[in-house]
């Protein structure tokens, strides 16, 4: 075939005719412009895969004057011979390309990753992953290719978390290791960019008990910080459940005629369903939070908007709480030292230790789990100690918030 040397004079006079019109440039081997009848320029490669005998083939580099010029045109051509003679199909590398550009994007890979790899998970766990990915790696590799993603950037990621959040930067490690693993099991990336990191650091245990004064104060200060939250307050401190039971306590879960509260397997840490009998004082809560009224049949039990949605907000909530705790002080008391919500659930079972309640009952009462053997077969459920140790509870806090307090400062 016919060649001549491809430039912008050749190129801006190639006439088109009644059919596509090919011209062919006499350097580069293979590189040509194809002229169509309407006149549009467009540059292509013509290659083998294998040699002669075998399928000509054609892969369009791009057209002329939208960003391409015979001599950049003519660059990639010899790139992509470079993937010619390594075996490699130009075309079938752009469609590879297209794949990661697309199906292949963290956040495309991320949603499949919520929705496959959870499927008989439990709802609890699918929601804290989701949060993990929606918070901290979303936002920062979203619209990268997967992989593209290093483990180092993963890793910086992780670096800006705040220093105290330990247990957060072992969560996102933990989470964005496991996305990467499944990918990989799945041939979307051949190597999880994460293997040979280290994991961050462990939280610090924190042994942090709140004695009986700081309790008859946090309730106290408690009661002006708006129902939903003093209701969250103080039934973690009755029930002595995790900040997530609690804040998604629903009607439905509740029987007061028989005064227990059936938390579902589903929402439980350990996936399995949990007996909380309700004490005088945590019925007493709750009839202050349904008004006076019938508990309701459905809906959130801590609310702010007629129960369709759970309380949120746990660090307004502790700084409406600390304010009212620095009201409450007297003048020259020494100011309260810092706790989290999740040391009140460490408080009750130090409580319960302190009235003499058997280590079998309060974990019970916690619905710890158990591991080894004694987690395999020993189902006893515990329901009378339970209630036996809550309504012990309970009466002691009640006793603990009728006492006397030292004057509040004045201001």
């Amino acid at each position: 075939m016919p060649t001549i040397r491809l430039s912008k004079r050749t190129v801006d006079g190639a006439c088109p005719g009644a059919r596509d019109q090919f011209l062919w440039d006499s350097v580069r081997k293979g590189f040509g412009l194809k002229v169509t009848p309407a006149g549009r320029r467009i540059y292509i490669l013509q290659y083998r895969m294998g040699g002669r005998g075998t399928p000509t083939r054609r892969y369009k580099i791009g057209q002329h004057g939208s960003g391409w010029t015979p001599e950049l045109a003519g660059h990639e051509a010899e790139r992509l011979l470079i993937l010619v003679s390594q075996g490699i199909d130009p075309a079938e590398e752009k469609k590879r390309k297209r794949h990661i550009d697309t199906e292949l994007i963290f956040d495309a890979v991320a949603d499949k990753f919520e929705k496959l790899a959870f499927e008989t998970g439990r709802d609890r766990y699918r929601d804290f992953v989701k949060s993990i990915l929606r918070k901290h790696l979303r936002p920062k590799l979203g619209t990268r290719s997967l992989p593209s993603i290093k483990g180092s950037e993963i890793v910086a990621i992780i670096d800006d978390i705040p220093g105290q959040s330990a247990a957060l930067r072992r969560n996102v490690f933990a989470v964005a290791r496991r996305l990467m693993r499944w990918a990989k099991g799945r041939g979307m990336i051949e190597k999880n960019p994460l293997e040979g990191f280290e994991v961050p650091t462990a939280a610090r245990s924190r042994d942090r008990v709140l004695n009986d004064a700081e309790l008859k104060l946090i309730w106290e200060a408690s009661e002006d910080i708006g129902i939903a939250f003093t209701g969250l307050v103080r039934l973690l401190l009755l029930t002595g459940q995790r900040r997530e039971e609690v804040a998604a306590l629903e009607w439905n879960e509740l029987d007061r005629v028989k005064a227990e509260w059936i938390l579902p397997a589903a929402r439980a840490k350990n996936g399995r369903e949990h007996l909380i009998p309700l004490s005088a004082q945590i019925v007493a809560e709750l009839d202050r939070i349904a008004g006076g009224r019938k508990w309701p049949a459905k809906g959130f039990v801590l609310t702010t908007d007629g129960g369709q949605s759970r309380v949120s907000g746990y660090s307004k909530c502790k700084s409406k709480l600390d304010e009212q705790v620095a009201k409450l002080l007297a003048e020259d008391a020494a100011p309260v030292a810092p706790w989290r919500f999740h040391d009140l659930r460490r408080s009750v079972a130090t409580g319960l230790q302190g009235l003499r309640m058997p280590g079998d009952w309060i974990e019970a009462v916690q619905n710890r789990s158990k591991s080894g053997v004694a987690g395999v077969y020993q189902r006893y459920t515990f329901a009378d100690e339970k209630r036996e140790a809550l309504d012990t509870w309970g009466a002691h806090i009640a006793s603990v918030t009728r006492k006397k307090r030292a004057p509040a400062r004045t201001r």
